[in-house]
């Protein structure tokens, strides 16, 4: 049985999962920032993962599926995750770095067809496989071997994930302080970063320990302005997400257990769906 959202909140060791993929991320981030910031905030990562869905549902014998501009626009305009123009802009911002192409021959033909570059399918696996490998530490599984093994099956299990993600409001419209971060550009990327130097050893019933964080180089690490990174930390610390101690010669950061708690159940929605998906593609 695949576990449930409230199985993996309910399961002390899934901090080391969401801490497992929050390093994964972050390795693909350094290995290609430009490719890892379309999976950094909330309203990237949907048209991110509705998009590739769109393409795996590709059907060459209707013209009218796969990855159109005006199919993804429908897509995310009906859940208001992003304007018309955004949708576009979007778009633009994919073709102009090489992240898909036409299909060959759609250059003139209406609508156009868009299909992921090889680039962006090393991604998406690397995404796919990093949540299956959270998973596998939690139960000891075989996912990730599994689908290593069966590198196709990330064409039925994405689309699965992106789709259930994408419908429901708990995973779409996170709660009020994650979606400060993850509404911020390269909010995830933050968030991450900060609960995988997190002490859990902490004695402190309300705060965890992250350790000292230089602002100036933790903006220029993410490809952010310093100004927009303080901006919102000094929000996420007057609504209690996160604090400074003065102590020794630097501030340490501290985050508190509420926000940790409140991230925890967001991520396990996602997580949950990406067990549904293994294991009705698996049986």
């Amino acid at each position: 049985m695949p576990f449930s959202a409230e199985d993996l909140v309910a399961n002390p060791k899934f901090i080391d999962a969401i801490r497992f993929h929050a390093g994964r991320m972050r390795g693909m981030f350094d290995a290609g920032p430009r490719v890892a910031r379309l999976l950094a905030s909330q309203q990237r990562w949907l048209l991110t993962q509705t998009a590739y869905a769109l393409a795996m549902e590709r059907d060459p014998a209707d013209s009218t599926s796969g990855f159109t501009a005006v199919r993804l626009t429908r897509e995310i305009t009906s859940r208001k995750v992003a304007s018309r123009n955004t949708v576009l802009s979007f778009i633009d911002e994919l073709f102009t770095y090489r992240f898909i192409a036409y299909e060959p021959g759609a250059e003139r033909r209406r609508p156009r067809q868009f299909e992921p570059a090889e680039i962006s399918h090393q991604a998406m696996f690397g995404w796919l496989l990093s949540n299956l490998g959270g998973l596998d530490l939690l139960d000891g599984g075989s996912r990730v071997a599994h689908v290593e093994a069966r590198p196709e099956l990330i064409r039925i299990l994405q689309p699965r994930i992106a789709r259930n993600c994408l419908q429901d409001p708990r995973w779409r419209e996170p709660a009020e302080h994650v979606a400060l971060f993850l509404w911020n550009d390269a909010g995830g990327l933050i968030v991450d970063h900060f609960i995988s130097r997190v002490d859990l050893a902490g004695n402190d019933t309300e705060r965890l320990v992250v350790g000292h964080v230089d602002s100036r180089a933790l903006a220029a690490d993410f490809l952010i302005s310093r100004t927009h990174l303080q901006r919102l930390l000094v929000k996420a610390a007057q609504q209690g997400c996160l604090g400074w101690e003065a102590g020794g010669k630097k501030p340490v950061l501290w985050i508190s257990r509420s926000f940790l708690e409140q991230y925890s159940q967001w991520q396990a929605i996602k997580f949950a769906y990406v067990d549904e998906a293994f294991h009705w593609a698996t049986q």
